[in-house]
């Protein structure tokens, strides 16, 4: 019986496939750290619609939910996450068309990023090649992406299209709990600082005591 693709080598091997799709999800899950009611796409022809391209790794062949630019084919989003991520790789499906980025800008920690922001230099950059099955890996420089809580990303080109679209966007790495420094500073503080008032007002009276 076919099984409609071919495995190669002699046998079937179909448990080893589907034992490594789920591991494959669970290196793209970070899309589940990321806050999406505070996510941002700049320049989508649809309100909402970049949000839709951060999904499950199973869900990444699904073309019904994509973002497509509007005025030209820039896109920019503004990534939060739920606390720090490690980024490791990317991925980005596209059209095997024109429509397909070309070019992707990185920037790590700067919220609320506009189109007046991206002429700073990015973190790193990446020229793209058309990928519609999620195929290709893009890395990071994870020294540079190691302490990452808010994470831009520029699509600055696509192949020649007035705009870019975009089926899914796809993260890898390591996810950890933010700590709130502040916090334990602001306790420290609160009990110190009344003892040390106190020695500094006692101390200088005792030496003028004839």
């Amino acid at each position: 019986m076919s099984h409609g693709h071919s495995h190669g080598g002699g046998g079937c091997g179909c448990g080893a496939e589907r034992a490594d799709e789920p591991e494959r999800g669970l290196e793209y899950g970070l899309y589940r750290k990321i806050d999406l009611h505070k996510l941002q796409c700049l320049n989508e022809s649809r309100e909402g619609s970049g949000k839709l391209v951060f999904k499950a790794w199973e869900e990444r062949a699904d073309r019904s939910r994509f973002v497509e630019s509007d005025d030209d084919e820039e896109l920019l989003f503004n990534i939060p996450f739920t606390g720090n991520v490690k980024l490791k790789g990317i991925i980005l499906i596209g059209e095997d068309s024109d429509a397909h980025p070309s070019e992707m800008r990185l920037f790590k920690n700067i919220p609320h990023m506009d189109f007046d922001d991206v002429g700073r230099e990015p973190d790193q950059v990446f020229s793209l090649n058309i990928d519609t099955t999620g195929e290709l890996e893009y890395p990071t420089k994870i020294s540079r992406f190691s302490n990452v809580s808010h994470l831009s990303l520029h699509i600055s080109k696509n192949f020649g299209a007035e705009n870019s679209r975009i089926y899914y966007i796809g993260l890898r790495g390591e996810w950890t709990e933010a700590r709130r420094h502040e916090v334990t500073i602001c306790n420290y503080e609160s009990a110190a600082n009344p003892a040390d008032h106190k020695v500094k007002q006692i101390t200088p009276q005792s030496h003028f005591i004839s």
